[in-house]
């Protein structure tokens, strides 16, 4: 029914063809060629079906051939497998026979190592000699070419019992002793090498061959180590005494080399030569430079570049010197040792006198070298330094000022200087002892300067406070009895003219040490050592007018006397007086001089009216008191003209003091006794300090007023206005009037 089906659907396409070729009339003509082109088509069609037909029965008839022969040869596969099974299990027994093959094989394998290294087993003891003489005539390199071949023939020999059987130790230590002597040819090599290696600064320069020598041996070594540890790695054997670290040894070797080298500097101590820090450091300073030197040029040379030996030398020589200053820095260091250190320490080292010489660079960057001993040991030894210094310092200002003291007592006059001025040596001991300390101190830094220069001053400051006791002193001992020291004038001339050096010395020093800046911080104590300076001058100048005028007392007693009015000399000695000692003050500087002369003038008109206010003399008439009017203006002229003198070039007023002594000769000498009161009122109107006692005692001496007329006078004298010299010191407050007493009335 499938082909009819088949049939149909043919059919009906066929008509459907047809149909679709002939729809108009002239299509009918065509017929015959419509015919003729499906017969064609159809014939085509047929050919091919028989084609593929053909080819797939073909295909069939091969597959079948392939699948019989693949029978046959399943066939005969079962049969052979069959015959091997049969054949195996026959032969089990035979294969545990051959376990004597297998043994006799290792034995061959040893047998064959052992003759191939047979040669060098009975040669060992010849090669040992051989490469004994070698080392002791110093041939290294060869020595080690020979060494290395003994090592080479243990050490396979070790392997290969190693991999027949790892845990038999007993062969192992046959071969062991066996090569012993080698053993000792290393040590002994070795030996050589680090002989060499101690000496290669020196080596370098005789004979570079040999440190070269050297360290081409240490680089083969160091390559057969590599080899040992990556077999090692793979096999679990490595041969006795590997690695070797001959590289490693030598470094070390080479560090204890510099430490010993710096350690050796040393060769004095302090007690065998006060300089022994300086030199010490001096020698270290100067051997390290030329070891770097060498090391840089030369020895570079014969290393490879990646033993980077300068640097790791560089490293060494500063760690050892840093072991070195910190021993130091630990000692018990005197003062100017502490300074010596500390200025190597952070200045000598990075200087051009070492490390930062110009042939090093750029290898040694002074910038990146770590300190050689920590901020920390520095404060320390400085603050040990400022401590010691002080009590130096203090310790020194002490015996300079006793030995100041035994001049003072000597019999012969001090020194003067280029202006004729007496002076000690002491403020020149002084400074000059500041200026070394201060100038020590400026090689370690500017802030430690500042701190000496401080602690200078500050001691200076309590100094100056016991030179003003020693002076005090001085002159007290000197009053107790004044033949007494001879030169005690002079002295005490050259201690005031020391206050005026310390002033300018102070001052030198401050601006040549001092920054501007910390001014200020100084400014106190400075106020105060002037002041002490000062105070030590004054007191010094009025103890030598307290000797004037000791000297002018029997002469002051005579004035206002009869002895005076008859005609004694007292004030021309005095004024000789005066003028004998001011040859003497004139060797006292400036400052101190004119303040001198002013003092002494006021003492001699305070002395003069202080003998009117004693009423020792009482005029009898109008004559005796012109006698004693005129008598004192002459004398008032004597004073005057005996301190113009003695101020000559100074330039001070004086002449106003002697002008109040012929005031009150005025007084005196009025011979109207109703214009009395008219003269002594111009007298209290110009001299306002003139009290009632004054007036009274200078009536008394005038001697013709009554009781009721001083009294009148006083009394009015207190309403009366006063118009004073604007320029008036006070002098009549200073003098006091004797009140009357029992004793005088007796008298």
């Amino acid at each position: 029914s499938t082909m009819e089906e088949t049939d149909r659907e043919a059919v009906a396409t066929a008509v459907q063809r047809v149909a679709g070729m002939l729809q108009r009339p002239d299509q009918l003509d065509k017929v015959e060629q419509y015919r003729r082109r499906e017969a064609r088509k159809k014939a085509s069609v047929e050919a091919r079906l028989k084609a593929a037909i053909q080819s797939q029965l073909d295909g069939v008839r091969t597959g079948l051939s392939q699948l019989h022969n693949a029978l046959n040869d399943v066939k005969d596969i079962q049969q052979s497998l069959i015959d091997v099974n049969k054949d195996w299990r026959q032969s089990i027994n035979t294969i545990e026979n051959l376990k004597d093959v297998k043994d006799a094989v290792v034995q061959h394998s040893q047998l064959a190592a052992a003759v191939e290294n047979l040669k060098n087993i009975f040669s060992v003891p010849e090669i040992v000699k051989e490469t004994q003489d070698l080392i002791e005539r110093g041939e290294l390199l060869q020595a080690h070419r020979k060494l290395m071949d003994l090592e080479c023939s243990r050490d396979n020999l070790m392997y290969e019992q190693y991999r027949m059987d790892s845990k038999n130790t007993h062969d192992m230590n046959l071969i062991h002793t066996y090569f012993g002597d080698m053993q000792k040819l290393s040590e002994e090599l070795a030996k050589q090498l680090w002989m060499v290696v101690q000496r290669s600064l020196v080596t370098v320069r005789r004979d570079p061959t040999l440190l070269v020598s050297v360290v081409r041996i240490i680089e083969r070594e160091e390559k057969i180590d590599r080899r040992m540890l990556d077999r090692k790695k793979q096999t679990g054997f490595i041969p006795p005494g590997r690695p070797k670290k001959w590289k490693e040894k030598m470094f070390n070797i080479l560090e204890r080399t510099v430490s010993t080298r710096i350690e050796g500097t040393q060769a004095d101590t302090r007690e065998s030569d006060k300089m022994w820090l300086v030199r010490h450091l001096e020698i270290i300073r100067k051997y390290v430079l030329d070891d770097l030197l060498v090391a840089k040029t030369l020895l570079d040379q014969c290393f490879p570049p990646h033993y980077d030996i300068f640097n790791k030398l560089l490293n060494m020589y500063h760690q050892a010197l840093s072991t070195r200053m910190q021993e130091l820095a630990a000692e018990d260091l005197e003062a100017n040792e502490i300074v010596s250190l500390l200025s190597w320490v952070l200045n000598t080292y990075n200087s051009a006198e070492m490390m930062g010489n110009s042939e090093l660079s750029p290898e040694v960057d002074v910038n990146s070298l770590n300190p050689l001993i920590s901020q920390n040991v520095v404060d320390q030894l400085l603050s040990k330094y400022m401590s010691t210094l002080t009590s130096n310092i203090i310790g020194w200002l002490r015996k300079a000022l006793e030995t100041d003291k035994k001049d003072w007592i000597k019999e012969t006059e001090p020194e003067a200087d280029q202006d004729g001025y007496y002076q000690t040596t002491l403020p020149a001991i002084v400074f000059q002892m500041f200026e070394q300390n201060l100038q020590v101190a400026a090689q370690i830094n500017e802030d430690l300067k500042t701190k000496v220069l401080l602690l200078c001053l500050q001691q200076m400051n309590s100094f100056l406070t016991r030179y003003k006791d020693e002076a005090q002193l001085y002159k007290e001992e000197h009053l107790k009895n004044r033949q007494y020291p001879q030169c005690y004038v002079q002295y005490m001339i050259a201690v005031i003219n020391n206050c005026q050096t310390f002033k300018e010395s102070i001052i030198s020093l401050k601006r040549k040490y001092l920054k501007i800046e910390m001014e200020d911080t100084l400014s106190s104590s400075h106020t105060n050592m002037d002041a002490t300076l000062d105070i030590i001058a004054k007191e010094g100048c009025s103890s030598l007018l307290d000797e004037v005028f000791m000297d002018l007392e029997p002469h002051l007693n005579e004035l206002m006397t009869k002895k005076w009015l008859m005609g004694s000399n007292a004030v021309g000695t005095i004024c000789v007086t005066v003028e004998d000692y001011f040859n003497d003050f004139a060797k006292i500087k400036k400052p101190y001089k004119k303040t001198m002369t002013m003092e002494a003038h006021w003492r001699v008109v305070v002395e003069y009216i202080r003998a009117i206010m004693l009423k020792r003399i009482s005029f009898r008439n109008a004559e005796e008191r012109k006698e004693g009017a005129e008598r004192m203006i002459k004398e008032a002229e004597q004073f005057r003209f005996l301190f113009k003198k003695l101020a000559a070039g100074s330039g001070e007023d004086t002449e106003g003091l002697c002008d109040i002594i012929e005031a009150i000769a005025e007084v005196i000498k009025l011979t109207d006794p109703s214009l009395l009161y008219l003269e002594v009122s111009t007298l209290v109107s110009k001299y306002p300090d003139i009290r009632d006692d004054h007036i009274a005692a200078l009536l008394t001496v005038r001697g013709d007023a009554s009781r009721d007329m001083k009294q009148t006078i006083i009394e009015t004298l207190d309403q009366g206005p006063s118009q004073p010299n604007p320029n008036y010191v006070p002098i009549f407050k200073e003098i006091a009037v004797p009140t009357l007493t029992v004793p005088k009335l007796l008298k």
